[in-house]
């Protein structure tokens, strides 16, 4: 009998890792934070995994994405769409953080997604840099097309927003 690969589903939230390792059952969970991701990764090291999945939640997993990857753990960071319509057509509707880690490794070992690369740390910072740029932009346009609708009554706190967003998009173009 061939030994079965072992997939690790990862539910995240900011303050907790539920981690679930398919196929033996094992659930466990941790603080989504340097000791817990520490534990964590000391946990699953030994069960040498073909893949350790978590979803990408706006961040919340950047961590422990990046620890894994440091560690050598195989890791992939998946769309939280994908992984909910996969669970959806394998009947699953119930919703809990146990059952999405569940969800999750069950998505690795049928679908064995590739594995996730990790760029480099200053890469990172000028990708997150240009994201927060945009994000002043998109700002500054919302304000400055609001200045045109609204009575001039509501200018001035508008007009203060806006100047905010303009000086940090100065700054991050500086």
């Amino acid at each position: 009998m061939e030994p079965q690969e072992i997939n690790v589903g990862i539910d995240t939230s900011s303050k907790q890792l539920d981690i679930y390792v398919r196929p033996n059952s094992q659930f466990f969970s941790v603080t989504n934070d340097k000791n817990g991701i520490k534990d964590a990764i000391k946990q699953l090291q030994p069960l040498k995994p073909e893949r350790v999945l978590i979803e990408s939640t706006g961040r919340l997993e950047l961590e422990f994405v990046c620890a894994a990857h440091k560690a050598g753990l195989p890791i992939v960071a998946c769309n939280p769409s994908q992984v909910r319509n996969f669970a959806k057509s394998a009947g699953r509707l119930a919703k809990t953080d146990k059952l999405d880690a569940i969800d999750i490794a069950h998505f690795g070992e049928a679908m064995k997604p590739r594995l996730s690369s990790i760029k480099p740390e200053k890469l990172r910072n000028i990708s997150e840099l240009l994201t927060v740029r945009n994000q002043c932009l998109e700002m500054s346009t919302m304000q400055k097309n609001r200045l045109k609708r609204m009575p001039k009554s509501v200018h001035k706190p508008i007009q203060a927003i806006h100047s905010k967003y303009d000086g940090k998009k100065q700054h991050l173009l500086g």
